[in-house]
C-alpha cells in the first residue's frame, strides 16, 4: 500500500459563507480565526507565502462570495499567488485550463457548502485523478478542505442526516466521496451541531471506519495518511468502531432507533496526535511517543 508523501488538512468548518445551513443551527460566517489559525497552518505547510494555492469554491451556493473572502483572508497573510477556481459544472472541470492549473499549484484550498456537489461535479474526473496522484507522490503537496470540502476527502461520505433524528435507523446517508482517505468518515461543525449521532450511526454501519468528527475552529493535519494532529481552538472527537461487539443497525426497520456495545470514543484537542493505523492516541507528537 502506497504511503502518501502529500498532506491532507481538514476542518471543521465555520470560516467561510455558502455553506448550507442545518435548521436549528446558527452559521456564524466569517474568516476571523481562519485568518489567524488554520490558514496561516495552510500557507506555512504548503510552502510560505508564495505557495500557488487554488482556492475551489465549487460546493458552495455563493462561489463568487465565498472565493472573495479566501482571497481577502490569505492577502491579509501575505499572500499573493491566491487563485480561484470556480468550477460549476463538469464541462468547467475538464478543461485544459484547470487541468493545467491544477498540475502546476502547489495546493488547493476546498470551500464549505454541500459535500454532493464536490462528489457528484469531480467523481471520475481527470482532475480528480491528477488531484489524487499529487497527493500521493508529492511531497508537501497540501490538499486543504472546510466543513463540505473535508467531509468529501474520505471514501465513506455522509451528504445528509439531521442531527435531532441521527440514532434512527435510514436517517443519516452515505454515499462516494473523493476518497483521498480510505476506512474513514468525516464529520464538521461536530460539537456545535450535536452531530455525533449520525456519525455514530454511520460507524456502526462500516465499522471499519474511523469516525473523525471536527469541531468549527478545528482541524486535523493528516501526514503520511495515517498520522493526524489536532489543530486549532476547539475539539476533534474520533470513533472507532472496531471493537463493536453489538449492533442492531442491519435489523432494524427504517425509523427504529439504534443501538450500539463499545463504540470506542477518544477526546483530541490542539497538539494531540491519533494514528489511524494503529488506532492509538498520543498526547504529543508520535516522533516523542
Amino acid at each position: 500500500m502506497l504511503i502518501p508523501k502529500g498532506k491532507l488538512i481538514a476542518i471543521g468548518g465555520s470560516e467561510d459563507k455558502g455553506t448550507e445551513s442545518e435548521p436549528n443551527f446558527h452559521q456564524k460566517n466569517n474568516l476571523n480565526f481562519f485568518e489567524m489559525q488554520i490558514l496561516s497552518r495552510i500557507v506555512q505547510e504548503t510552502g510560505g507565502h508564495d505557495a500557488n494555492i487554488e482556492v475551489i469554491t465549487s460546493a458552495s451556493s455563493i462561489p463568487e462570495e465565498v472565493g472573495q473572502n479566501y482571497l481577502d483572508a490569505f492577502g491579509k497573510l501575505g499572500c499573493t499567488n491566491i487563485h480561484l477556481m470556480d468550477i460549476r459544472t463538469r464541462d468547467q472541470v475538464q478543461t485544459k485550463e484547470m487541468i493545467q492549473r491544477i498540475l502546476k499549484c502547489d495546493g488547493v484550498m476546498i470551500s464549505g457548502g454541500n459535500q454532493l456537489r464536490l462528489s457528484s461535479l469531480f467523481g471520475g474526473t481527470e482532475f480528480l485523478e491528477i488531484l489524487s496522484e499529487r497527493y500521493l507522490n508529492e511531497n508537501d503537496f497540501v490538499i486543504a478542505g472546510t466543513s463540505a470540502g473535508a467531509m468529501a476527502m474520505s471514501n465513506t461520505m455522509i451528504y445528509q442526516g439531521s442531527s435531532t433524528q441521527a440514532l434512527l435507523k435510514g436517517e443519516v446517508k452515505i454515499t462516494t466521496g473523493l476518497a483521498f482517505m480510505k476506512d474513514v468518515i468525516i464529520d464538521s461543525h461536530f460539537v456545535t451541531r450535536g452531530r455525533f449521532g449520525r456519525l455514530a450511526q454511520a460507524v456502526a454501519a462500516n465499522p471499519s471506519c474511523t469516525g473523525i468528527g471536527l469541531g468549527e475552529d478545528t482541524g486535523v493535519l493528516v501526514t503520511e495518511g495515517r498520522f493526524m494532529e489536532a489543530i486549532g481552538s476547539g475539539l476533534v472527537i474520533i470513533l472507532d468502531g472496531h471493537s463493536i461487539r453489538h449492533s442492531n443497525i442491519a435489523d432494524l426497520k427504517e425509523g427504529s432507533p439504534i443501538s450500539i456495545e463499545n463504540l470506542v470514543v477518544h477526546v483530541m484537542a490542539k497538539g494531540n496526535y491519533y494514528d489511524l493505523k494503529e488506532r492509538r492516541f498520543f498526547a504529543e507528537s508520535v516522533e516523542n511517543r
